[in-house]
């Protein structure tokens, strides 16, 4: 009889379902959800208007060349070559200030780019000195606490055809890039009629092609200047190229590069980095994220939904792009561009084949940019600076206290400069991509540091901190 009662016991514990523990990662938090989105900024990229973006562009074409060496040309036609195209930028951008009162500061930063001096980097690409001319506005953000805080947008105005060292020859680049311009341009337009407490910088540069010559320059600039840049959005190639057959291309997103490891980073950082698992949490990589975030808030809804995708490299095999010399500088910047290139349609002579012929018309030319996607382009750019731009800022020295052995997680950060409602303690699993998690922690009393333990082992995620205002704004999320 025994011997059956145990048997019995054993049976119905084998038949038992096995009660498994959730992770601690899954137990203390919620998901992490899209942002709410603002009215404010619904409206203002709903001004967006694609007619604008083609008369950009178009107009952009019309100077016939845009190489930087142009500049040096001194028997150009009237209204052609690159400094007629930076007289017009400039002229737009005065005029977009005129409409908001003077709410615009437009600069021209005009240097010689010396090529001796430059140690080789610009070998073949420009040669004697020459002239460079970056403009762009700056809004001047509303909280003199937070007016540093600054975000940037840009495309570069420059074009070349197949031979980099022809200054006289048509280069229309028309997607290359001034697809970006016409978004730097929409973005000032449409987000002047508004107000926000840190500052946002709209900017047209040149020498892209001959070595990324001038954002190098604006960046250097930034830096002595004091800005405080929490992210630049870099725009190249997005006007959506539209070649008749190509059935890959995808007008419901746009690519956004990003740096892993900062370039930036010293030795010592790059050691610490790897020691905690940190080689996708790059500033960059926050922006990014912060991108994705926006075009979901903002994009995802209605008959012609726009994301963001993410790409987890800091360009495109064999390119470069105006971010990377923000990245040298240690500032955060990503790359957005479309998501499919022609390259019969950037660096190209033109060329129209005879009629009957199968070989495609080579060029940067209008006819292939959509302007209707470089559009979505601009709404996810204005949606992701005015939403940084009215957040409280970074939360500052935001720290793990790993000085004993313990399963959960003690976060230390002091306050932005912001009025913040509450901080999203954000976390993710390693493999992760993007925030998975996220637990609401109240601010500290009397606006100092937060200190915090979550039940959560910080060996098995990643863990991030980002302030909140009482609309709902978002920071950057800064990983400790």
């Amino acid at each position: 009889m025994h011997f059956l009662r145990t048997l019995l016991a054993c049976s119905l514990a084998l038949a038992a379902p096995v009660l498994k523990a959730q992770p601690d990662y899954l137990l203390h938090a919620s998901s992490a959800s899209p942002a709410q989105p603002d009215p404010a900024i619904v409206r203002a990229i709903a001004a967006v208007q694609p007619a604008r973006i083609e008369e950009t562009i178009q107009t952009l074409v019309r100077f016939g060349t845009r190489s930087t060496l142009s500049s040096m040309e001194t028997d150009l036609p009237p209204g052609q070559g690159i400094n007629a195209a930076a007289d017009w930028i400039a002229a737009q951008l005065d005029a977009i200030s005129r409409e908001c009162g003077g709410c615009l500061e437009v600069r021209r930063d005009t240097f010689t780019a010396d090529p001796a001096a430059s140690g080789g980097q610009w070998s073949g690409r420009i040669p004697k000195p020459t002239q460079l001319t970056n403009v762009y506005a700056i809004l001047k953000g509303t909280d003199p606490a937070q007016s540093k805080r600054t975000v940037l947008v840009m495309g570069h105005f420059d074009s070349r055809n197949t031979n980099i060292l022809d200054a006289r020859g048509a280069s229309p680049g028309a997607n290359d890039d001034a697809s970006g311009v016409a978004v730097s341009l929409e973005c000032a337009r449409v987000l002047s009629k508004l107000r926000f407490p840190a500052t946002l910088v709209f900017a047209a540069v040149s020498g892209e092609e001959q070595g990324l010559v001038g954002s190098a320059h604006l960046a250097r600039l930034a830096r002595s200047e004091g800005w405080q840049l929490e992210a630049v959005l870099s725009n190249d190639i997005v006007g959506g190229n539209t070649t008749l057959g190509d059935t890959l291309q995808r007008k419901d997103r746009v690519r956004v590069f990003s740096e892993g490891i900062p370039t930036s980073a010293t030795p010592d950082e790059v050691r610490r980095i790897r020691s905690v698992g940190g080689e996708g949490d790059s500033p960059s990589r926050q922006v990014a994220r912060a991108v994705a975030d926006n075009a979901r808030a903002y994009l995802s809804a209605g008959q012609a939904p726009f994301a963001a995708f993410l790409v987890a490299r800091p360009d495109r095999y064999l390119r470069g792009g105006d971010h990377s010399s923000f990245n040298r500088e240690g500032i955060a910047a990503v790359r957005l561009t479309e998501w499919r290139e022609d390259f019969n349609h950037e660096h190209q002579n033109i060329v129209r084949p005879a009629a009957g012929s199968n070989n495609p018309v080579l060029g940067d030319l209008p006819e292939f940019v959509d302007f209707a996607y470089a559009a979505q382009v601009a709404r996810l750019n204005a949606a992701t600076m005015a939403a940084l731009a009215s957040s409280p800022g970074e939360p500052a020295k935001v720290i793990i206290l790993a000085e004993k052995l313990e399963n959960g997680t003690s976060l230390r950060w002091e306050p932005p400069a912001g009025a913040v409602d509450h901080y999203e303690v954000l976390w993710r699993e390693t493999t992760a991509s993007d925030w998975q998690f996220a637990q609401n922690v109240a601010p500290a009393a009397v606006g100092g540091a937060v200190n915090i333990t979550v039940p959560v082992s910080k060996d098995n995620v990643i863990f991030g901190v980002r302030a909140v205002d009482a609309a709902g704004h978002r920071s950057l999320a800064v990983v400790p």
